[in-house]
């Protein structure tokens, strides 16, 4: 009467060790949480272009910005102040140089 009393609690404890070793839960997880994303790839390195020693320079010749009206007319203002103008004709004087 002992011996099948031992192979039945012999053969469930078995199937129950069987049956807990396929489903495998990180801690803190559950079977409802969904799959992690994939990672990023990973950044492109590209190593800087190496000036040669036999090419010719290029320069990147950019004209001068063109001064702003109230820049002109403030210098006009001051080359007429240099010239002993007085403020009337200071006034004609920078309104025909600023308009040039």
């Amino acid at each position: 009467m002992r011996m099948p009393i031992i192979i039945c609690l012999a053969s469930v404890l078995l199937a129950s060790g069987a049956a807990s070793a396929q489903v495998i839960i990180p801690p803190g997880g559950s079977l409802l949480n969904p799959p992690l994303p994939p990672p990023p790839p990973p950044p492109k390195i590209e190593a800087p272009v190496i000036p040669q020693m036999d090419a010719p320079v290029t320069q990147n010749y950019v004209p001068a910005p063109q001064p702003s009206f109230s820049d002109r007319i403030t210098s006009c203002l001051d080359e007429a102040a240099a010239n002993g103008l007085g403020p009337s004709a200071r006034a004609a004087y920078s309104r025909a140089c600023a308009n040039q």
